[in-house]
């Protein structure tokens, strides 16, 4: 059973990335986790010199939780009554990367599953805070829903890699399992052709092909000065339907040295995007 963390703030778009989740998990049996995590909004209000005491404010902002939460466990089970799936809500006070965490610790979560934006929805910026703190801080696999984006079965998936980070086989087996259940084609994409590979780069190449047994796979190579500009084009020009990257972080010294190419093209995502949080802890 596939363990799927749905962060929510009410907003349309939390309610999409959701919705995204029922789909793309359609065919496995699957737990949704749907998290409200209101610290911000109680201290938030507090600070707006609400005439409530601090302890009072709280509990009015949980029982609301609550009674949101309710309704939106109604909406998703009659947009997908789903005998496969099933639902649990939770309201928590805390801050959503702490809460996130503790769930994915607690009960072995697979998957955490977002929407780009939130309530602020502002038109000046393609990721809220929210999404980019779980992307660079929670400890497994994120997939973010663009704003407005419409529903497309992945059946083309692209996979930049240079098999320079170890892979993660539980991570590998989620992405062989969602790929396969739509008889995606995952697209291997190597962009810098000209390097000889390292014997570690192809002991990687081979644990990655052992591990995605189910996708069809095709290889592509493209000789490119800027990784995000390369892939951004290469889903604009083959109708990729799901990016997924590698989060890599880098001890003091390499930090220093290197850049991550996800940080470099957040901003330009407009296709959902999965991220596999293979990181120094």
């Amino acid at each position: 059973m596939k363990k799927v963390l749905i962060p929510i703030d009410f907003s349309e778009n939390a309610f999409n990335a959701l919705k995204y989740a029922c789909q793309i998990f359609k065919y496995g049996q699957s737990q949704f986790f749907i998290l409200h995590a209101f610290l911000d909004e109680v201290y938030n209000r507090h600070a707006n010199k609400h005439k409530n005491p601090f302890e009072d404010l709280k509990e009015v902002v949980y029982q609301n939780s609550k009674k949101e939460l309710k309704k939106i466990r109604d909406e998703i089970q009659d947009y997908s009554p789903n005998p496969k799936h099933k639902y649990k809500t939770l309201s928590a006070f805390g801050t959503l990367t702490d809460e996130a965490n503790d769930l994915v610790n607690q009960e072995n979560i697979d998957i955490v599953v977002m929407g780009t934006k939130g309530k602020t929805n502002d038109p000046k910026i393609t990721f809220g805070s929210n999404i980019l703190q779980l992307l660079q801080y929670v400890l497994c696999p994120v997939l973010a829903f663009p704003e407005n984006h419409p529903y497309h079965p992945p059946k083309k998936i692209l996979f930049p890699t240079d098999d320079l980070a170890p892979y993660k086989r539980r991570e590998l087996k989620l992405l062989s399992d969602m790929s396969g259940s739509f008889r995606s084609t995952v697209h291997m994409l190597y962009i810098n052709p000209k390097a000889t590979l390292s014997l570690w780069q192809k002991d990687n190449k081979q644990f990655l092909l052992g591990s995605l047994t189910k996708p069809d796979k095709v290889f592509d190579t493209i000789i490119a000065e800027e990784k995000s500009d390369a892939i951004n084009q290469f889903v604009s020009d083959n109708g990729i339907h799901l990016l997924v990257m590698i989060h890599t972080r880098y001890p003091y010294m390499e930090k220093a040295l290197f850049h991550s190419t996800i940080d470099e093209m957040i901003l330009n995502i407009k296709v959902p995007f999965l991220v596999k949080q293979n990181r120094f802890r």
